[in-house]
């Protein structure tokens, strides 16, 4: 089991990111084991990185992802 602080060291996002990403359906639920604790399988946490690196291994991160279109064209 991996605590908020750990998936936070592997993935590369806000925690605020991570909990719309979970609540979306984008990335692998948690578990409270108890009122004030949360937890993610580590499992869960490697297939998710394995599906998304074979999505596309070339994603990049971070601003500039896209080129940006500006109003005047």
């Amino acid at each position: 089991m991996m605590s908020e602080k750990q998936v936070l060291d592997i993935v590369p996002v806000g925690r605020t990111t991570l909990y719309r990403m979970e609540k979306a359906g984008r990335f692998p639920r948690s578990t409270y084991i108890s009122p004030n604790r949360r937890v993610w399988f580590e499992d869960e946490i490697i297939a998710w990185q394995s599906a998304v690196d074979e999505f596309d291994q070339n994603r990049r991160r971070g601003k500039g992802r896209r080129p940006r279109v500006s109003a005047s064209d």
